[in-house]
């Protein structure tokens, strides 16, 4: 860890800024436009990596840049949380570049220094969200995600393209300004700060009737969580190219969204304030609610991103119930799910692109057989599947026993029922495309033989399944990095 250079952590995350600056002069030199995208993902994964050490002996890392007023700041830090989070989109980043290159070049999409350079500022704005030091740091770069990943969704140009991209950029940016934005000036008016703090800073500041008005105000205003009725964003970006599909539900933006909220939970409110608020409750049912509708919508998608998406619906309320709990054991869950989720998810989104490109199937009433053709993808599937489901040989398992785990020692028991229950339904809408694909025969005419897609796609998704199996045996890690935050080493 110490051959690694520690920078500040301004500096990184101008480094994908940087990226995307480079990436747009180069328009029109693939090649080039290639190269500007490794470089990039490789400096920053080495750069977030390079603060791991710090921070894991408890060093506080932290920068100011510019005092608007007093307790108003652009300012950065690094803590265990955003730290987490900082490691699993640099990682992905950095496994998912060769497979938007095989993607997008053998799919014959054009505009490729736009979309690399916008996927470069989402990379840079899921890093401010992550190292952000106080609720404007975060919001700032929060809105930026939302801004630069609009482009991407409508890539493809289409109508259909840009309608999907105009109900993701509208529900997202109408829930922070009219919800967050308000929750936040109220809270700096409350307590003159903004900062982070572990153990919250609304505990002697606001009462507990004001406290539950903010709590809705900034859970339902960080849309990215996708907590219903405000998911829709989330299925409406399906349009886009499978790349895009992979960065917002494993890597950025849905990411940001359960990390802001377990940010929230733990140096905002405080897990302790959160047990006096009335509407923690209220936002715990409503997440338990959009876990189990989501997994009922997924099971009846024919369409394969859909299902995946309105999966990735109800995974994300597993993290924001984890919060919502008020328990350090489901606030631990939950950081580790955000991570488990992050490999499962990303895999499943590059198998589905790689089983489009490969044959140009969408469709899992159109999988019978495929196993025998893509042996790779629909293995590395099965394994996405699993970690998402939590199952072991993935580490998924461990995520979803804390979080379980977590509630019944907060003794909710309709929390932990709906927690089996959505698992159960995890499994009846995964596995169905791994069943038909390596049990049913293929389609009548259908030629059998070894056909996988590039092997720029394929590389890659084997690679996140690998790091499914590697989490589970390496999920001590991530539970002492989220634990470090509660055990004082670290404040």
């Amino acid at each position: 860890m110490s051959l690694l250079p520690q920078l500040s952590p301004f500096t990184i995350v101008l480094i994908p800024f940087a990226g995307a600056i480079a990436i747009a002069f180069a328009a029109g030199r693939p090649g080039l436009i290639q190269l500007l995208s490794w470089l990039t993902a490789g400096a920053f994964l080495l750069a977030v990596w390079g603060l791991a050490g710090a921070v894991l002996t408890g060093t506080v890392v932290e920068q100011a840049v510019w005092e608007i007023l007093p307790g108003m700041a652009i300012a950065f830090s690094i803590e265990p949380l955003g730290l987490l989070f900082a490691l699993l989109a640099s990682t992905l980043w950095i496994l998912a570049t060769p497979y938007a290159i095989g993607y997008m070049t053998h799919g014959g999409y054009g505009n490729l220094a736009r979309f690399f350079a916008c996927y470069a500022i989402a990379l840079g704005a899921a890093a401010g969200i992550a190292f952000a030091d106080n609720l404007l740091t975060m919001f700032l770069f929060y809105e930026i995600l939302s801004v630069s990943t609009y482009p991407l969704v409508a890539h493809d140009g289409t109508e259909k393209a840009k309608r999907g991209a105009r109900t993701y950029l509208v529900l997202l940016l109408l829930t922070s300004i009219c919800l967050w934005l308000p929750a936040m000036v109220w809270t700096w008016a409350a307590t003159g700060s903004m900062t982070f703090t572990p153990g919250g800073i609304l505990a002697g500041h606001v009462d507990p009737v004001a406290g539950s008005i903010l709590l809705i105000l900034f859970l339902f205003g960080t849309g990215k969580a996708a907590l219903m009725p405000f998911h829709r964003w989330l299925p409406s970006a399906m349009v886009a190219p499978t790349p895009v599909s992979a960065l917002l539900h494993a890597v950025a933006v849905v990411k940001a969204g359960v990390f802001v909220a377990l940010k929230l939970a733990i140096y905002i409110f405080g897990l302790d304030y959160l047990k006096t608020l009335w509407s923690t409750d209220f936002v715990l049912y409503v997440a338990a609610f959009t876990m189990l509708t989501a997994s009922l919508v997924a099971m009846h998608q024919d369409n394969l991103k859909a299902r995946l998406a309105y999966s990735t619906v109800s995974q994300l309320s597993y993290i924001v119930v984890g919060a919502m709990l008020a328990s350090q054991l489901a606030a631990i869950g939950g950081g580790m799910h955000m991570l488990m989720h992050g490999f499962g998810k990303i895999t499943l989104f590059f198998c589905a692109g790689a089983i489009y490109l490969a044959s140009k199937k969408t469709l899992v009433s159109e999988l019978d057989g495929l196993g025998r053709k893509m042996p790779i993808t629909m293995t590395a599937f099965l394994l996405g599947a699993l970690c998402v489901i939590g199952l072991p040989p993935t580490g998924g398992l461990w995520s979803k026993w804390h979080l379980v785990s977590g509630a019944f020692d907060s003794g909710h028991g309709l929390i932990l029922a709906a927690y089996l229950a959505s698992t159960l339904l995890n499994i009846v809408y995964l596995l169905p495309p791994v069943l038909r694909a390596f049990l049913k025969p293929l389609p009548e005419g259908e030629s059998a033989g070894f056909k996988e897609a590039p092997w720029l796609c394929v590389i890659p998704l084997s690679l996140t399944a690998l790091g499914t199996i590697m989490l589970f045996f390496a999920a001590q890690g991530g539970y002492n990095l989220m634990a470090v935050i509660f055990d004082g080493g670290w404040n």
